[in-house]
């Protein structure tokens, strides 16, 4: 492809996340394309493993606008989205908008935020706009949420409702450096960054016009009617499943969709294949599945079971 074709941008990004990144090319791919493909992510993992600097990276790569929340217990839904304060030089209310109105925000610590902030941050990712005292407000495009969760330290913090999780169109997980090589490699480029944070030494690939554009490009990949029903036989499959006590959505298999298509642009290709579905099945599906009580399955090797047996449509 031509060298300012839209792989040749999402291909440079990935390219530069690498060379920052150790040991995380699986999952920073599935942030990207999660990008392209105008959802939200949800990281799940310990602290330390990199979960903010991810975040910081790809908004510093892709040029977008970066605003962080970290959620508390006391944290209010102004607190995102804004509030109206009265300016009396004006003699009225103005509004003053919220973190939430950036390009990429990261929410930190997600499932510390009380319901009624939740609730709010439902409206934003799902409407792409919040309501502040019966006023709307769109939010700037793109719009992408991050959020990050600690899977292991419960107290003090509020589950992630079904509806609100069903939003998150990857879930997905950066874990240890998987080996020796890698753990030192990390340490030899902190030497050489003399910085624990290397986002602020990258420079910007493209720019949001840039982004807007690929979310765009990736609509138009081409999917086959073959493709369409081996993601409604994967997602129809899981939720026939007796050790499945809530499986995943019709919006699970949109979800799938779009991110097969975002991936197929990030292997520089025009279509998808069901290589790509079997890549989205993970991401996509395995916060959408709540395990009967009587299992002690992990929703990830369910999974991966049905994404084994389900075979390939045919013509």
């Amino acid at each position: 492809m031509a060298a300012h074709s839209p792989c040749s941008k999402v291909r440079a990004a990935a390219d530069a996340v690498g060379a920052i990144l150790v040991g995380v090319s699986w999952p920073a791919s599935m942030v990207l394309a999660s990008i392209i493909a105008g959802g939200h992510v949800l990281i799940n993992d310990v602290p330390g493993t990199g979960k903010t600097i991810m975040a910081k990276l790809m908004a510093r790569l892709l040029g977008l606008s970066l605003r962080r929340i970290q959620m508390t217990p006391d944290t209010l839904p102004s607190d995102i989205v804004g509030v109206k304060v009265w300016r009396q030089d004006k003699g009225a209310f103005e509004f003053v908008p919220g973190p939430i109105f950036a390009n990429m925000v990261l929410v930190d610590e997600v499932n510390r935020a009380p319901p009624r902030v939740q609730s709010a941050l439902l409206e934003a990712m799902q409407e792409l706009r919040v309501t502040v005292d019966g006023e709307t407000y769109s939010l700037p495009r793109p719009f992408i949420v991050i959020a990050t969760q600690n899977p292991l330290e419960q107290e003090g913090t509020y589950p992630l409702p079904e509806a609100e999780l069903d939003r998150f169109l990857v879930s997905v997980s950066l874990g240890y450096p998987p080996t020796l090589t890698d753990e030192v490699e990390l340490l030899r480029r902190r030497l050489k960054w003399g910085t624990d944070d290397p986002s602020a030494l990258v420079r910007p690939v493209m720019g949001s016009s840039d982004v807007a554009a690929l979310q765009s490009h990736a609509e138009s990949i081409y999917v086959d009617d073959v493709v369409l029903e081996y993601i409604a036989s994967l997602v129809r499959s899981i939720r026939g499943d007796p050790r499945v006590e809530v499986g995943p959505s019709p919006r699970a298999g949109i979800h799938m969709l779009r991110l097969s298509r975002a991936l197929a642009l990030l292997d520089c290709r025009n279509y998808v294949v069901p290589d790509d579905v079997k890549a989205a099945a993970g991401p996509v599906l395995r916060h959408r599945i709540r395990m009967a009580p009587s299992t002690l399955l992990d929703p990830s090797n369910v999974v991966e079971e049905h994404v084994n047996s389900v075979p390939v449509p045919k013509r």
